[in-house]
């Protein structure tokens, strides 16, 4: 399938009175095709429980699931693929630890980390803080929609943007040079999870109308 435009991500510590499981039935509903699962303070159990969960929710949609940063508990619940970031297991370790014909995606947050995430094997670049952003405990510095365009310039893997990005600003971040917009806050923390997750959808596909 062509990479998604929205690429959603559930963290554990940010879903509210609502499990993640409950979030991922939401998210799934409203028409989302691609979720990555984040629990930065959780068990090893409870990430596997959670996930086991969303993966089968995904695998009846149809759609793709991504585990951030434990390629174990991906390949214990059978998931489409893992995300690592600069301090987590190199993109080949984690491929090692999957198998083949696992999807593996890589943070970056400068020119030179791109360049390297596109001569590996990855399967996708993610880019960012775009915007300043308050899910992360210490972000990197803000690349905004310039540094963007320069990351876009230096690869042809799918570039997936990250970092506050909300449905006001996701069309200019598409038009920048991402392939997909990476939301939490922009989603999660919505009155209605499943009218937002539409918005995005609606704001992506008139995009992508417009470059046809």
């Amino acid at each position: 399938m062509p990479f998604p435009r929205l690429y959603a991500i559930i963290d554990r510590a940010h879903t509210g009175n609502r499990t993640p499981v409950e979030v991922a039935a939401t998210l799934l509903g409203a028409g989302v095709v691609l979720i990555q699962y984040r629990s930065k303070h959780g068990s090893s159990r409870e990430m596997y429980e959670d996930c086991i969960a969303i993966q089968e929710q995904v695998r009846r949609s149809g759609g793709v699931f991504i585990v951030n940063d434990r390629a174990d508990v991906a390949r214990a619940v059978n998931a489409h693929g893992v995300h690592v970031g600069q301090d987590d297991l190199a993109v080949e370790l984690a491929r090692s630890v999957l198998g083949p014909g696992k999807w593996v995606g890589y943070s970056t947050h400068d020119l030179r980390q791109v360049r390297e995430a596109h001569g590996s094997s990855a399967n996708y670049i993610a880019f960012g803080p775009v915007f300043p952003t308050g899910s992360k405990e210490n972000p990197d510095p803000v690349v905004g929609l310039s540094g963007l365009s320069e990351a876009h310039q230096a690869t042809r893997k799918p570039l997936v943007a990250i970092g506050g990005i909300t449905v006001e600003n996701a069309r200019a971040v598409m038009e920048a040079g991402a392939d997909s917009v990476a939301v939490m806050s922009g989603l999660l923390k919505a009155p209605d999870l499943a009218a937002r997750a539409r918005e995005f959808l609606a704001v992506l596909a008139a995009y992508q109308r417009s470059r046809v």
